[in-house]
């Protein structure tokens, strides 16, 4: 079953996906002591492993590599998908609900044809082709008139929600907006019809002018702890230049978005070891691409804490530590 309902009271939507509960999940091997089993380069049972293509189905895009398999990343169906294209986006009504089919795309997106790949590891071309796949089929799936917002997200670990091993990351196209996206968005409006600024643009300019947050810059990214990080050692990195969807990367901002993001990867795995955690690349929705008020930007939440009563009761995040202390933290890892 596919289906999304809106809640009647925060008008917040919900995805049903039977299918979901289907996934297969393996981290439950443990070595000797409850240690984390080491993880061979290639495993004969995984779905994304090279040389086990008859276990993908479809495969919708790949990126060429000169390795012993030829290719460095896939795009593929999800097996086990939130959402599918084959059903409607309308909206229809059950009593005082609404709800519509579960319309949506979800494809995972293959990041290296080992099954023992990091990214926090990846030499930089390889993470720079992970990139590109990330950013071509950003683009196509934007321009599908039914698809309203694309979400590209990583979630590595157990802890992040993460079902296999392998590296990948994921990518879902929904018909519908959801409110928190709406919220962030009108909070920008606000701001702009305020000050006429970009309330991003003056963040970055702030927090390169403070520099006690900031880990990580080169001449077209901001990497910082923000000054409301709702986690320990969250991070931030985000274009200089005023860009509303991730869609206007062109090949420079691929190049130095890779170097961000493999730097501030490495730090945290340097840190913490094979640290789960979660990160979300945030752009504008369809028809807002080309907004002023408008930024996107790459959000890291390490899973180094864990929600409870409180934070889910009043949608307050509780830090343990201040992110001018994460900040010093990370920039003394080298």
């Amino acid at each position: 079953m596919h289906e999304i309902r809106q809640n009647k009271v925060t008008r917040e939507w919900v995805i049903f996906s039977t299918a979901r509960g289907k996934r297969p999940r393996d981290f439950a091997e443990k070595a000797e002591g409850g240690r984390p089993s080491p993880i061979p380069p290639h495993d004969k049972h995984c779905p994304f492993c090279a040389g086990n293509e008859e276990r993908l189905g479809e495969i919708i895009l790949e990126v060429p590599a000169k390795n012993e398999f030829g290719f460095q990343t896939r795009v593929i169906p999800n097996k086990y998908p939130a959402l599918v294209p084959e059903l409607s986006s309308k909206r229809s009504v059950h009593g005082i609900y609404l709800h519509m089919p579960g319309y949506g795309r979800h494809e995972v997106i293959v990041e290296s044809p080992y099954h023992n790949g990091e990214l926090a590891m990846m030499p930089h071309r390889e993470l720079s082709l992970v990139i590109e796949t990330y950013h071509q089929r950003y683009c196509e799936l934007l321009d599908d008139e039914r698809n309203m917002m694309v979400l590209i997200f990583r979630n590595h670990g157990e802890k992040a929600g993460a079902s296999l091993v392998h590296p990948h990351s994921q990518i879902i196209a929904t018909g519908v907006v959801p409110n928190g996206i709406r919220f962030r968005n009108e909070e920008a409006q606000r701001y702009f019809d305020e000050w006429n600024r970009c309330v991003f643009c003056d963040v970055i300019r702030f927090e390169e002018e403070d520099g006690r947050r900031v880990v990580y810059s080169n001449d077209l990214f901001l990497a910082f702890v923000p000054f409301a990080a709702e986690v320990p050692c969250e991070v931030w990195i985000i274009p200089r230049r005023h860009q509303a969807s991730f869609s206007e990367v062109d090949t420079p901002h691929k190049q130095k978005l890779t170097e961000a993001l493999s730097n501030i990867l490495g730090r945290l795995f340097r840190a913490f070891g094979d640290l789960d955690y979660n990160f979300i690349i945030h752009s504008s929705v369809r028809f807002e691409t080309d907004e002023p008020q408008l930024h996107w930007y790459l959000q890291i939440r390490p899973r180094l804490t864990t929600q409870a009563g409180f934070e889910l009761g009043s949608r307050i995040n509780i830090n343990t530590s201040l992110p001018e202390d994460d900040a010093a933290f990370l920039n003394a890892v080298q």
